[in-house]
C-alpha cells in the first residue's frame, strides 16, 4: 500500500496449535469489499453498510518487533472504528501492519524467536483494540526498493512468519471462543518481482485472502506514463508492461484459490507532467512526475477542466486525462472503470474488491460504482 506483550498461557497454547496440522482457511462465498482507512486521513463519516471490512492502516514494528501505533492519534481514530463496528456487527475490522517504507519485517521475521515475539504481539494488539484480525502490508520481502532492511532470506522467513501468525490466531481464536469466526488473516500482494522473493504458492494456505495491489504500475519510478491501474494491456503496452489481470493470472498460476484473490482499486491517479505528445501521452517519457490526486479532487477539479481532456481506453478499460498544451498526463480510476473491475472480479469468482482509501471518494462516487457493477462484461 502506498504508501507484545504475551503471557506463559498464550505461549503455550500457540505451542500446542503449532503441532498440529496447518488447515487453509475456507474462502468466504461473500463477496468482499474491503475498505482502507488511513489513520492520518480519517473520513468524517464510513459508509459501513456498503463495506464489508476495514482495513485500518497503519501499525508499524517498533525495535523489539513488535506490532504497534507509532502515531498517537491512531488510538482514538480505531476506537471510533470499534465503536462503529459496534453498531454495525456485520463489519470486520482489521489493522494493516507495514506500508510503503515501513520497516522492521526482514528482522521479525529472521529467527524463529523474533517471530515468536512479533505473533504473540500482534495477537496482543488484536485482543487490546477488539478487532477481527491483522493485514500484513511487507513493501517487500527479499526488495529495497522502499529504503527498509531486506534478506535474501526473507523468501523462506515470510512463509515462516505467517505460518506463526496464523498458529497465534487460531490459537487466540479457540481461547477467546470465537468458533467459526476466528481471527483474519490477510495480505497486500503485488506481482511480478513480489513472486520472485516469495514462497506464494505455499504462503496462501495460511490466510483468509490476498489484498492484491492491482496499482500503482506506472509512477515516479517508471520512465514512461501509462495506466497505473488498468485492468488489460493497452495496445500501446509492452510485453512486460503491468495490468490486473496479468496480476490476477498470476496469482492464480501460483495455485491460489480466486476466492482468496480480493482486487485492489485506486481511489487516486498518477500526474505526470512534460510527457512527450505522441498517443495522447500515453506510454511516453515524462520530464516530471507531479504527484497523486485523489479521485475526489480529480473529479471537482480537473476532469474535463482547463484543458485535461478524459480519454477512454477501450482495450485497458483505463481511463485518463490529457492536455496538449501543458503536455501533462493523468492515469486514475473513475466510475466507469471501477464497474469494469468489480464485475471482472464477480465474473472470475475472485473474493471480492478493495481499495486504498476511503477518504479518496467524493460522495462514495466510486464504492457506489462496486455495487452498481452488472455481470456481462464478457472480456476476458
Amino acid at each position: 500500500m502506498r504508501r507484545i506483550w504475551a503471557g506463559v498461557a498464550a505461549f503455550a497454547a500457540l505451542a500446542a496449535c503449532q503441532s498440529l496440522p496447518e488447515k487453509s482457511p475456507s474462502a468466504s462465498e461473500t463477496f468482499r469489499v474491503v475498505a482502507y482507512v488511513a489513520g492520518w486521513s480519517m473520513p468524517a463519516t464510513i459508509p459501513a453498510d456498503k463495506l464489508t471490512h476495514i482495513n485500518f492502516a497503519f501499525a508499524r514494528i517498533d525495535a523489539h518487533g513488535r506490532v504497534v501505533f507509532q502515531d498517537p492519534r491512531f488510538d482514538a481514530a480505531l476506537a471510533s472504528l470499534v465503536a462503529l463496528k459496534e453498531r454495525k456487527p456485520a463489519l470486520k475490522l482489521l489493522v494493516s501492519v507495514g506500508g510503503w517504507e515501513a520497516d522492521g519485517f526482514s528482522d521479525a521475521a529472521l529467527t524463529a524467536a523474533s517471530r515468536q515475539v512479533f505473533a504473540e504481539s500482534a495477537v496482543a494488539f488484536v485482543r487490546q483494540h477488539h478487532i477481527d484480525g491483522i493485514d500484513i502490508d511487507w513493501e517487500y520481502p527479499g526488495q529495497g526498493v522502499a529504503g527498509i532492511k531486506f534478506r535474501p532470506e526473507d523468501k523462506r522467513n515470510f512463509t515462516l512468519l505467517l505460518k506463526a501468525l496464523r498458529a497465534a490466531l487460531n490459537a487466540a481464536s479457540e481461547a477467546d471462543g470465537r468458533g467459526d469466526d476466528r481471527y483474519l488473516l490477510t495480505i497486500a500482494s503485488a506481482d511480478r518481482e513480489y513472486f520472485e522473493h516469495t514462497e506464494m504458492a505455499k504462503l496462501h494456505v495460511y490466510l483468509d485472502w490476498f489484498n492484491v495491489m492491482a496499482y500503482d504500475f506506472f509512477n515516479s519510478l517508471t520512465p514512461t506514463t501509462g495506466h497505473h491501474a488498468g485492468l488489460y494491456a493497452s495496445r500501446y503496452a509492452a510485453s512486460r508492461d503491468r495490468n490486473a489481470d496479468k496480476s490476477i493470472r498470476q496469482h492464480l498460476a501460483a495455485g491460489i484459490p480466486s476466492g482468496k484473490l480480493v482486487l485492489g482499486l485506486a481511489f487516486y491517479g498518477r500526474r505526470f507532467e512534460g510527457v512527450e505528445p505522441a498517443r495522447d501521452g500515453l506510454y511516453r517519457p515524462y520530464q516530471k512526475y507531479a504527484g497523486d490526486p485523489s479521485y475526489a479532487e480529480l473529479a471537482e477539479k480537473l476532469v474535463d477542466r482547463d484543458g485535461l481532456v478524459r480519454h477512454w481506453d477501450s482495450r485497458a478499460s483505463a481511463p485518463f486525462l490529457w492536455d496538449a498544451a501543458t503536455r501533462t498526463f493523468i492515469t486514475y480510476d473513475d466510475p466507469e472503470s471501477i464497474r469494469k473491475k468489480a464485475d471482472y472480479a464477480r465474473r472470475r469468482k475472485l473474493g471480492g474488491v478493495m481499495f486504498w482509501e476511503l477518504s479518496q471518494d467524493r460522495n462514495d462516487e466510486l464504492l457506489d460504482a462496486i455495487g452498481a457493477a452488472e455481470k456481462g462484461d464478457g472480456h476476458f
